[in-house]
């Protein structure tokens, strides 16, 4: 499964640099679109590749369609002429959203389009496992990697913001949600997996002052010898404990405002080319950070991550905490949501009661399937609303922590109902009345907008009519 999932991400970025490739074609093919159409009764050379539809002031190539209808396939479907059809179908659509966007001045910032290159290489570097594997693939860094999917992305943000702006006022009511379940026949009412509410309080063990003050004498001292004219990146190779950098000798790569924590941000964006920052303590643990170059309101760094090492005492204290604290919520002294937001350090749940979120769908509801497996070990077999005794658990950061858990609620797999299901039903019928505000919008533009479908492409020329029955189409 994991393999096959990589095998995914890799299509996918190495579809989205392809498309990139062709797009600067773009505006000199559609300069000479009309020289692209050949006169009825000439005879013409064989096309390479073409442009298949023009959309406003957009274009289609026939590459981009078979380019994504690959991409399709590439998922395990099996090939029909409809899925290339669909394909074509809804690029036409998103042309549609991007010519209109351009209208209404419907933009995405350069900041917007930089994090979320910076969020989707993060992504597709913790899936395959490194940089060097993300790059050896391409034959090329992630600097240029990012430089030439830009504009890709842009476009896929500025279809989505401009998607966000046609249905921003669809809202689903309770007389919505009532009329559409109560409007689905007895036995098509769907069944609903299992699934279970919990909440955590974790609680991470101090860190003694003795164990800071040596990391914090342990990076002056590197410091120190830097400045005398050691090298930097020897060190960081040597002894930083953040080793997917170590190998590289500190060096994070090119990153914009919003992409680290904020402490080390602060300090980073302080720094001159070849200056070094104070000590700083992070979440992570402690830096120190060597500014190699700026570019724009990006900036590459190198950094040496010195993590504090955590006693067994330390951890035998967090341990009976918790263990005092679960006592008193089982006695009824405390709630466990007050607790949660007293004592937890997690700051991601102690505001909500220490519910953990689906990160998928945004709602506390958890599919065992989906869950943490050492989590789903740990709350299986738990009663409802009593706080467990202390768990070890481990941290995105890689931190070992004790914390208590509480089972909230749990459904066995179950006919769809309104109180139990209330949520999910809202959801459906949110995005069916968004659907629909859609299609309204795509009617009426098409009726408005210039459309052209080039006649002799040959895939599902009825499915497409729609598109072109009040504009004529290319010849």
């Amino acid at each position: 499964m994991r393999r096959r999932a990589k095998r995914a991400i890799l299509k996918s970025i190495e579809y989205l640099w392809q498309v990139k490739n062709r797009m600067k074609k773009s505006f000199r093919l559609l300069i000479a679109a009309t020289l692209a159409f050949p006169l009825a009764g000439q005879a013409q050379p064989k096309v390479i590749d073409q442009v298949v539809a023009i959309v406003g002031s957009q274009i289609i190539l026939q590459s981009d369609v078979e380019k994504q209808y690959v991409q399709y396939m590439s998922q395990g479907s099996l090939p029909e002429e409809t899925v290339k059809c669909g394909v074509f179908d809804q690029m036409i659509l998103q042309k549609l959203l991007l010519n209109q966007a351009m209208i209404d001045s419907v933009t995405v910032s350069d900041d917007q389009v930089t994090d979320e290159l910076d969020k989707r290489m993060r992504y597709f570097v913790m899936q395959l496992g490194s940089e060097e594997k993300l790059e050896a693939y391409f034959h090329t860094t992630i600097r240029q990697l990012k430089d030439e999917l830009r504009d890709i992305i842009r476009d896929q943000m500025t279809v989505q913001t401009m998607q966000s702006k046609i249905t921003k006022d669809i809202t689903a009511t309770p007389n919505d949600v009532r009329t559409y379940f109560e409007a689905i026949p007895p036995d098509s009412i769907p069944y609903m997996d299992a699934e279970m509410e919990v909440a955590h309080i974790a609680r991470i063990p101090a860190t003694s002052e003795s164990e800071k003050k040596k990391l914090r004498e342990q990076l002056e001292d590197y410091k120190a010898k830097v400045q005398a004219g050691a090298d930097f990146s020897v060190y960081a190779a040597l002894y930083s404990d953040d080793k997917a950098t170590a190998k590289k000798g500190g060096e994070l790569g090119y990153f914009a405002r919003g992409s680290m924590v904020p402490e080390f941000e602060g300090a980073a964006y302080n720094l001159k080319p070849g200056e070094m920052s104070p000590v700083i303590e992070t979440k992570f643990g402690f830096h120190l950070i060597q500014m190699i170059d700026r570019r724009g309101d990006q900036i590459n760094v190198r950094h040496i991550l010195l993590q504090p090492k955590i006693s067994d005492d330390d951890m035998l204290k967090s341990y009976r905490f918790l263990d005092s604290l679960s006592t008193k919520i089982n006695a009824g002294e405390i709630t466990f949501a007050d607790a949660a937001q007293q004592f937890s350090d997690e700051k991601e749940t102690r505001h909500n009661g220490g519910l953990i979120i689906n990160t998928e769908n945004n709602t506390t509801k958890l599919s065992p399937d989906k869950m943490d497996r050492m989590l789903f070990f740990q709350v299986d077999t738990m009663t409802l609303n009593r706080a467990s005794r202390p768990m070890l658990m481990q941290t995105p950061e890689g931190k070992s922590l004790y914390h208590i858990v509480m089972v909230k609620s749990r459904t066995q797999p179950h006919k769809a109902n309104l109180k139990d299901d209330y949520q999910k039903i809202q959801e459906v019928v949110h995005q069916e009345k968004q659907a629909k505000a859609l299609n309204d919008w795509v009617e009426k533009k098409r009726k408005i907008t210039f459309i052209q479908i080039q006649s002799d492409f040959g895939i599902c020329k009825e499915a497409l009519s729609h598109w072109t029955s009040e504009t004529s189409q290319i010849r």
